[in-house]
């Protein structure tokens, strides 16, 4: 059985936003990072090299493969501000297009900077996706 990749770290989230050498994405990743915060009253964790993640779940599938992943998480990419929030909760979509300036993957959203985005919306989304997740925390 292949072991998961992205682990929980002992990296430092700070110095790992402060090494982002794109300056709106590193205050574009501090901001995030303080909204979560607030929201899921966690402090964040490194998971793997790249992803500042908040809680942490068990999971399993049916084939056997288990493995632990965040609640919630982010990434202050190269290309992207990238955002694990999409867990399919109420008002998803609706939300989605009050937000401004986005894409989506599976559970990803988006955003090339916050300045592109309503600060309110992508909040209520944040809250939302934490609200429908924070039940598995462990």
């Amino acid at each position: 059985m292949a072991e998961a990749k992205t682990k929980p770290t002992d990296k430092d989230v700070v110095n790992f936003i402060n090494a982002v050498p794109n300056e709106t994405r590193r205050k574009d990743g501090f901001f995030i990072l303080d909204l979560m915060k607030k929201i899921t009253k966690l402090e964040p964790v490194m998971w793997g090299p790249s992803i500042i993640g908040f809680g942490f779940y068990h999971y399993k599938y049916k084939s056997g493969h288990e493995g632990d992943s965040a609640l919630m998480a982010f990434s202050p990419r190269k290309q992207n501000l990238v955002l694990y929030v999409l867990t399919n909760f109420e008002n998803q979509e609706e939300l989605l297009q009050r937000l401004g300036k986005h894409k989506t993957g599976k559970i990803c959203l988006y955003i090339n900077k916050l300045s592109d985005v309503n600060i309110e919306v992508l909040e209520e989304i944040i809250n939302k996706a934490w609200d429908k997740v924070k039940h598995k925390i462990q």
